[in-house]
């Protein structure tokens, strides 16, 4: 037979595909076969540890003996991966006679129709064949499939769909510091809601046409207040767009993520999670700092300094590290409170600005003397203040 060259995306929900094997290929042909929906019949004397798990499961129904001609009746689609050249032939056979397509493991040159290699990322399926070469395919499909994964390639749609709002955590500030997941929901998006800290850069990447709303500039200067964006995601939303509200760090510390999720659900707008690298680890991780450290911090405590009034005499009181974002305005009452409430003026700390961008500084000193050092030096916002004896590893991890 020649190579197959009409590509096909075939909707097997609840059709028959009969396969004929009880080898690891045909456990793998039959799980990407009930993923897929399709009513998956098993013919084969024994069947191997996955395929005997999708059959106890109720997954696919399994004849335990030798194929018989009858077993195609009623099929759409066959494969057989038996390892005995002769029952493939026989089997392909009675597929041609019945005018079912067969795919054949053993030898694709005498198959009707073979499976290519398939890059799956949320709804874009992508087949590859390439002539006869599978190894080729498949390094073919692999650079497509982290293409997609990464949102490089255009993933905008160009027909009406249901509009639902994605909250990404941009994470910390560098734009290599962003999931895979959340770089792909940017490159779905016909709306992107940002925030002054979220990766910026990325914005540049983005289709034209994609609306770009800002959501706030610096602190206590918002342009939009959390009543105005959690509108603006549910208006979006429901004139079916794809909307992407996108943040610095993680949306649920600190984030008010939770109240842009609840804003939806009222609203009946699907609503989805993308999960970011939240700022208080990772940008005094970035500066050489872990946040806890064998023999010097079992627990970390996050604090937002816009915390009006927070506990200070049981922070005082902890032995493991405080965090405190964007801290500097705040930081020489912050500081006083904690020594009136008796925390060691000799506690190390360190003030990390620009966090894993190139303009990042670290500022180190103590609890005493920190506030000084940081008006001398002009530290100002974006930074993460780290009190607390981890601090002191700054100098020698950075």
């Amino acid at each position: 037979m020649s190579t197959p060259q009409h590509p096909l995306l075939l909707d097997l929900a609840e059709r028959r595909v009969v396969v004929v094997g009880g080898g690891p290929v045909a456990a793998r042909r039959a799980g990407r076969l009930v993923e897929d929906g399709a009513d998956v019949l098993v013919v084969a004397p024994a069947l191997c540890e996955d395929l005997a798990e999708l059959a106890s499961a109720g997954r696919v129904t399994w004849r335990a003996r030798e194929y018989l001609t009858t077993d195609l009746d009623g099929a759409w689609l066959v494969h057989t991966a038996t390892g005995e050249r002769t029952v493939d032939d026989a089997v392909a056979a009675d597929a041609e006679a019945s005018r079912l397509w067969c795919v054949r493991a053993d030898d694709a040159s005498a198959s009707s129709a073979w499976t290519p290699a398939v890059a799956r990322s949320g709804d874009v399926t992508v087949a590859v064949g390439a002539g006869g070469d599978p190894r080729r395919a498949v390094a073919l499909r692999n650079a497509i499939a982290l293409l997609l994964d990464v949102g490089d390639l255009p993933l905008r749609h160009h027909r009406p769909t249901t509009g639902h709002v994605t909250l990404v955590g941009g994470g910390p500030g560098d734009p290599g510091l962003i999931t895979t997941r959340g770089r792909r929901a940017l490159a779905e998006a016909d709306v992107v809601v940002v925030d002054r800290l979220a990766p910026r850069a990325l914005l540049a990447e983005l289709d034209p046409a994609v609306e770009i709303i800002e959501a706030g500039k610096s602190p206590h200067a918002h342009t939009l207040t959390q009543t105005e964006i959690n509108a603006v995601l549910v208006e979006r939303a429901q004139a079916g767009r794809r909307v992407v509200r996108l943040k610095g760090g993680d949306s649920f510390v600190l984030g008010r993520g939770g109240e842009e999720v609840l804003a939806c659900l009222s609203a009946g707008v699907p609503v989805e999670v993308v999960p970011g690298v939240t700022s208080a680890l990772a940008v005094p991780a970035a500066a050489g700092i872990p946040v806890t450290h064998r023999g010097m911090a079992r627990q970390v405590t996050i604090l937002s300094a816009h915390d009006t009034a927070p506990d200070w005499a049981t922070l005082a009181r902890l032995d493991g590290t405080l965090v405190l974002l964007m801290g500097v305005a705040q930081l020489p009452s912050h500081t006083r409170a904690l020594l009136a409430h008796g925390k060691d003026p000799g506690t190390p700390v360190a003030i990390i600005e620009n966090g894993t961008l190139p303009g990042q500084r670290t500022t180190v000193g103590t609890l005493a003397d920190i506030a000084d050092r940081a008006r001398e030096r002009g530290v100002g916002n974006p930074a993460v203040v780290v009190i607390g004896d981890v601090a002191a590893l700054a100098d020698v991890l950075a």
